[in-house]
């Protein structure tokens, strides 16, 4: 009884932690911090996302590490999310080029049900708020696909395919850079070729190898 009701308050307690940092605000606090006090001498590239930006760094570190790249990827995350701490984790540490690569995990209801309307719709609001601070955007396609292991009864296939269409032509009417990984990392059933991913949603080194060239090719412009 005693075990029972520890794990009962230890829920309760992460339940409370998660309700008071809905949008991991915390996360990369001290790391900010200290860019925040870096003399700026540099351009500074922020990659924000999800586990797939957040993984990139895990696979292929020195992408990273020699380029100076900074990573604020968070696994799970959504888009309202990503906005709400959009300007803590690229506003304030003074980013010049940001790459948003976003939404999957939206249309997966991670955080609810939501329209793809509004899932671009805070991809506009960051942007505009990139914009605003004279930071370059660089809008990035959803990644292929055509289900998910944790949202079995969800398929994603035709709304990523959507999506990126409507992310494509807001780029396109705002001038902004639009990076296709879509075309080149699908598959024939409309889902993620399956050497380049761990699942059926997350790339693997093959496919962040695959990532790189199209993005570098971008940032060197």
């Amino acid at each position: 009884m005693k075990k029972l009701l520890l794990l009962l308050t230890i829920s309760c307690i992460s339940s409370s932690v998660l309700a008071q940092d809905w949008a991991n605000l915390e996360r990369f606090k001290k790391e900010n911090s200290t860019i925040m006090k870096e003399q700026k001498k540099a351009q500074r590239v922020v990659f924000m996302g999800n586990s797939i930006t957040e993984g990139w760094s895990n696979f292929d570190p020195d992408f990273f590490n020699e380029n100076q790249y900074i990573n604020r990827g968070i696994g799970g995350q959504t888009t309202p999310q990503m906005l709400l701490r959009f300007r803590q984790d690229v506003l304030d540490i003074k980013a010049n080029t940001v790459v948003i690569l976003a939404g999957i995990n939206d249309i997966a209801e991670n955080t609810g049900p939501i329209t793809l309307n509004q899932i671009l719709g805070n991809i506009i609001s960051m942007c505009e708020l990139a914009d605003q601070n004279n930071i370059r955007v660089i809008l990035c396609s959803v990644l292929p696909a055509n289900n998910f292991p944790w949202q079995p009864k969800i398929n994603p296939t035709q709304k990523v395919i959507e999506l990126n269409k409507m992310i494509h032509e807001y780029a396109n009417s705002k001038s902004i850079t639009y990076v296709d990984y879509y075309s080149k990392m699908v598959d024939e059933q409309q889902g993620l070729i399956s050497s380049y991913g761990y699942d059926p949603v997350h790339p693997n080194l093959e496919g962040y190898v695959v990532m790189k060239h199209i993005l570098s090719e971008v940032l060197k412009k």
